[in-house]
């Protein structure tokens, strides 16, 4: 018996916490529709907004590199789903926050925890990593 009931908590983890399926290619499309008026279609920084914003956006391909060469994975989620806000974007980033919520997504944090988002946010996060550059 207890070996089932060790299965079934087990399932029953797996299921509270799914592994998130990752796709670069539609956070990149999810960037583009959603992130680059600011930031830039290259990532750099220098979107068409960025002349008028008081707080410039920063160059999203070099997190890594001003995080002592780790990606601030844990950072970049709160950012982007609004539990670290940005004053700069009047409201919690993104200003159409709406976009990232739905279908809870867990990803594994560095540190082994879970970090609970939405699909979107994982593939924008997903895609944020890819486009790292030393």
């Amino acid at each position: 018996m207890s070996k089932f009931r060790n299965s079934l908590i087990a399932a029953l983890a797996c299921a509270a916490f799914p592994v998130a399926a990752q796709d670069a290619q539609t956070g990149a499309e999810i960037y583009r529709l959603h992130c680059a008026t600011c930031h830039g279609i290259e990532a750099s920084g220098q979107g068409p907004m960025a002349g008028v914003l008081l707080v410039q956006p920063v160059d999203l391909t070099m997190l890594t590199a001003g995080n002592d060469g780790v990606f601030p994975m844990e950072r970049v989620v709160r950012r982007i789903d609004g539990r670290d806000p940005l004053v700069s974007h009047g409201s919690p980033m993104p200003v159409y926050g709406f976009f990232f919520e739905g279908e809870d997504t867990s990803i594994k944090a560095p540190n082994g925890q879970p970090i609970l988002t939405s699909k979107p946010v994982v593939d924008l996060l997903t895609y944020l990593q890819s486009i790292q550059t030393n």
